[in-house]
């Protein structure tokens, strides 16, 4: 059975292959145009920046080099029900050197579009066990991020050979290109 998880809460994941899916509604008629909200994954050494570029993980680099870290492809409109973009994590092949894994869920061209976080709903990210199919955990964003374009669900991370799940659910108004800047 899975847990829920709220704002600031951890959990321990307990399984060596696992799928994270993110998933999200928006209100297209809000200005006009489609949204396309975007995953990304920063995998982090212990000095929390990223290993390489090679481990940032978005649309257009959906392998990390080792290739324990494989993300789904691009859902441009987020249109049905479950889940939008997955990422499948397999920890058995993971680069030792990787402490951490950022999960970001941004808005393309928000700006431009005139877009923010507060014209989506129903956003979640949940973590399943990718053999089994079992939900571990889940995490609904029910923060209202009206100015934000881009919001760190949560974070994957090691501590003492275990790893764990942290739900964040924190946002920002400077988009993708800001955490970028944080994590390299």
């Amino acid at each position: 059975m899975a847990i829920n998880l709220q704002k600031g809460q951890r959990e321990n994941i307990n399984a060596p292959k696992f799928t994270v899916g993110l998933g999200w509604d928006t209100n297209n008629t809000s200005t006009g145009g489609a949204f396309d909200l975007d995953a990304s994954l920063f995998l982090l050494g212990e000095n929390k920046k990223l290993i390489s570029d090679n481990h940032f993980i978005f649309y257009n680099n959906l392998e990390s080099p080792d290739k324990s870290v494989i993300h789904s492809g691009d859902n441009l409109t987020g249109d049905g029900d479950g889940d939008d973009e997955q990422i499948k994590i397999d920890l058995t092949k993971i680069d030792p050197a990787v402490k951490e894994i950022t999960v970001v869920v941004t808005i393309h061209e928000a700006d431009a579009r005139r877009q923010n976080f507060g014209q989506v709903r129903n956003s979640f990210i949940r973590i399943f066990n990718t053999d089994t199919n079992e939900e571990i955990l889940k995490y609904e964003l029910d923060e209202d991020f009206s100015i934000e374009t881009a919001v760190e669900f949560g974070r994957i991370y090691n501590r003492n050979g275990e790893w764990k799940f942290e739900a964040v659910g924190t946002g920002q108004r400077e988009g993708l290109e800001k955490f970028v800047s944080i994590y390299q």
